[in-house]
């Protein structure tokens, strides 16, 4: 479960409460949302994303033109100052480059520039973010079981095998991975829409399989209090139908 951090902002007026409350996450510090910086030299162009939402932090770096997955991390974050920065700090569900690296955790100096989200880390980023867009199915998700609910036991955040699928501002990812081992098993995303019971992904960037990078795939949704059903047939044509559970 999310732990919820509580913070007092002291001597505001109203209009700066409203401001905060409205434009930033509970650390008073970073606007959630979806920030994008893309760096082209003569061969490719590298997309450098970070999504931001509650206490979630999610990087996501790849190449189109052509297409090639680079790598993704992501996990719970908190917001640490010193007297010469403040620092983004993430612990780590999962890491696709775990095996290589086997860092759990980071430690990132961060500032907003404005509406900009500067990360002086491996390499100073500035990203930019994209414009907000609200749609149903936005928020993070679990997979929970397959389809249809007959009363089967669930995969719950209480199991290190996690499926997550972190979709806002008109992206989505998809992640699966074990919070214990650390095995990282695979992560797609793009851009999706939800509307009218149906939910389009295209995708953008897929690490099992670049040549995927470019297809467009159509589900049928329905929301039931905190279960998202999903169904229509998976990229290989098989029919499918997964239920996917809030998470809070």
């Amino acid at each position: 479960m999310k732990e919820k951090r509580k913070y007092t902002v002291l001597s505001c007026s109203l209009l700066t409460l409203l401001f905060l409350t409205a434009n930033f996450i509970a650390n008073g510090q970073i606007s959630e949302g979806i920030y994008v910086d893309t760096l082209e030299n003569t061969s490719s162009k590298r997309i450098h994303q970070v999504k931001i939402l509650d206490d979630y932090f999610i990087y996501t770096a790849y190449e189109n033109e052509p297409a090639n997955f680079i790598k993704t991390f992501g996990g719970f974050f908190t917001i640490e100052k010193t007297d010469a920065k403040t620092l983004l700090v993430v612990l780590l569900e999962f890491n696709s480059n775990y095996e290589q690296d086997s860092i759990r955790q980071l430690s990132i100096p961060v500032k907003m520039i404005g509406e900009k989200l500067q990360l002086n880390w491996f390499e100073e980023l500035t990203l930019e973010p994209i414009e907000t867009k609200t749609q149903d199915l936005d928020g993070e998700w679990l997979f929970a079981t397959r389809g249809p609910d007959t009363g089967q036991e669930r995969r719950g955040e209480e199991s290190s095998r996690k499926t997550l699928k972190f979709l806002k501002d008109g992206t989505f990812q998809w992640i699966a991975y074990d919070t214990e081992s650390f095995r990282f098993s695979g992560t797609g995303g793009g851009s999706y829409s939800s509307k009218d019971g149906v939910y389009t992904e295209q995708i953008e960037f897929f690490s099992k399989d670049n040549s995927r990078v470019g297809a467009t795939l159509e589900f049928n949704y329905e929301l039931n209090e905190n279960d998202w059903h999903h169904t229509g047939n998976n990229s290989k044509g098989e029919p499918m139908y997964e239920i996917w559970a809030k998470r809070e």
